[in-house]
């Protein structure tokens, strides 16, 4: 009775070895460029501070600040959000009162984003007192800063 049981032949084992090793590969694959994509999506827009200047005094009621932020990224974008706070941990949403100085930041391109601080967090800004500023894209990654307003 064992004589009559056959075995799987060398050249099917080996077979069935290299599909199972072929399907492993194109899941693996499948799996890592889903994730490169979405990576790749977000890298490709890359914000930096150029500058920031505070205009006017503490007191004077037309004081504002400008915010001058690049893409340095090889992709599109449009600023959504702007933030503003005393720390990191404490920053409010300010976008109805910030002004941007064009639709869309393109890369290799600067835009201007203008905050009115009366209207703003309803108070002016403080001599040699920092701020905390997070400028929010879509798509991308936000960029958050500091910055000390002048003495």
């Amino acid at each position: 009775m064992l004589k009559s049981r056959k075995a799987i032949s060398p050249i099917l084992a080996t077979l069935l070895l290299i599909v199972i090793a072929v399907a492993a590969i194109v899941v693996t694959y499948a799996w890592i460029m889903t994730y490169m994509g979405s990576t790749t999506q977000q890298a490709e827009v890359r914000l930096y501070k150029e500058n920031v200047r505070f205009y006017g005094t503490p007191t004077d009621a037309k004081n504002r600040t400008e915010i001058t932020v690049g893409n340095q990224g090889t992709g599109n974008t449009q600023i959504v959000r702007v933030y503003l706070g005393n720390s990191s941990g404490s920053m409010i949403d300010i976008t109805s009162n910030a002004t941007i100085s064009s639709g869309g930041l393109n890369a290799g391109s600067t835009t201007t984003i203008t905050v009115n601080w009366p209207n703003a967090v309803a108070l002016n800004w403080q001599a040699g007192e920092t701020y905390y500023f997070r400028i929010v894209p879509n798509p991308g990654q936000y960029l958050e800063f500091q910055e000390q307003a002048p003495q």
